[in-house]
């Protein structure tokens, strides 16, 4: 009676951070929802959309991986593009981050901002290149 009882109770808590873990992947968000500046202003227009899992999950663990430094920027020209995750089933901001992405004026590096945590970080050759070809689908010296 006794093991019966334990194994109840292992089952209950097995099951809570089944359904507990399993929230937390689906409100991450399976795809990328990319935009681009038009003209000027301030205005972006829908450009792109990542939703195969493999390159989802590589911009992600880009995203992890670098080390974001806690700043305040003022940038002299509006981003050349903006991203963020989206629950495709959902179509909301899985986790409400946007970021803007800028071309260095060489085309070899690209800059990222949070704006709503205040965080910054310029890339290196090689994760620029990796980040920038699979948001835009292009090759970092072409845009």
């Amino acid at each position: 009676m006794k093991t019966n009882n334990i194994f109840i109770v292992f089952i209950g808590v097995f099951l809570v951070l089944m359904v507990g873990c399993s929230n937390v992947i689906k409100n991450e968000g399976n795809k990328i929802v990319v935009e681009k500046i038009v003209g000027e202003n301030d205005k972006y227009e829908y450009f792109n959309e990542i939703s195969d899992s493999k390159e989802v999950k590589n911009v992600r663990d880009i995203l992890y991986s670098i080390s974001w430094e806690n700043v305040k920027v003022n940038m002299t020209r509006h981003a050349d593009y903006k991203f963020h995750f989206e629950n495709s089933k959902e179509k909301h901001k899985s986790n409400g981050l946007i970021y803007d992405l800028w071309i260095s004026p060489n085309k070899d590096k690209i800059e990222l901002v949070i704006e709503s945590e205040s965080k910054y970080v310029q890339l290196n050759e090689e994760k620029s290149k990796e980040l920038f070809e699979i948001i835009t689908g292009k090759k970092l010296n072409e845009d």
